[in-house]
């Protein structure tokens, strides 16, 4: 059956900045005194709040970190952007696909809305999708908790049921299945844990020009 709307998550699914954020997370946490890379910081908070990454790493540091910590990381990242964030490849056909099909698609991301719009912004898509923008910002929990994909199925006038979701993350897995959502999982970054994102209930894709066949291989 033709899926009634499709939420796609942003960081890693539109616009690729999952490297980029995970580099600069990765010196704030050794900075701290816990080594780590960006690869193993994209391993471990991929998909979750800053608020979520917070805790983590305050257990993995034993350190105590500002309550404003969050809001210090992003500021970082958006100043890591102003270099320029491209849109995933191939992303923009998927959504002419959709237009040309009169399916509805909104974004359903753990980012702030002021990070969304940057990143955004600058990979061109957002005039695309300005509107129809729905943040865990404002919701009581983050991935893996169901909230912001339900928040954008309501806000968008579907039934969780027909709405199928674009991931990258397992948390974001995690949430779509706790919505009761199908869901496909992008894996082309080698980074991907495939076999963890697969037992959580995924369909993988590694390429975005497949999205549409698997969309619509039913309809």
């Amino acid at each position: 059956m033709q899926p009634g709307l499709v939420i796609f998550d942003c960081d890693g699914v539109l616009v690729d900045t999952e490297r980029m954020v995970n580099a600069s997370l990765a010196e704030i946490v050794s900075e701290l005194g816990y080594p780590i890379t960006g690869p193993e910081c994209q391993r471990r908070f991929m998909g979750r709040t800053l608020e979520n990454v917070k805790e983590m790493v305050e257990q993995l540091t034993g350190s105590k970190l500002s309550e404003d910590w969050p809001d210090q990381v992003r500021t970082r990242d958006l100043e890591v952007f102003k270099a320029g964030v491209p849109a995933i490849r191939g992303v923009s056909k998927v959504l002419d696909d959709l237009d040309a099909r009169q399916v509805p698609y909104c974004v359903g991301s753990s980012g702030k809305y002021a990070k969304m719009r940057t990143t955004l912004g600058s990979s061109g898509l957002l005039p695309r999708l300005e509107g129809k923008l729905y943040s865990a910002e404002d919701c009581a929990q983050g991935k893996p908790a169901p909230d912001v994909f339900l928040l954008a199925a309501k806000s968008m006038g579907f039934a969780p049921e027909s709405c199928v979701v674009i991931e990258d993350s397992l948390p974001g897995v995690q949430a779509a299945k706790a919505a009761g959502m199908a869901v496909f999982a992008f894996v082309e970054d080698p980074s991907c844990d495939r076999e963890a994102l697969a037992r959580a209930g995924a369909t993988l894709f590694e390429d975005m020009s497949e999205l549409p066949a698997l969309l619509f291989s039913k309809s």
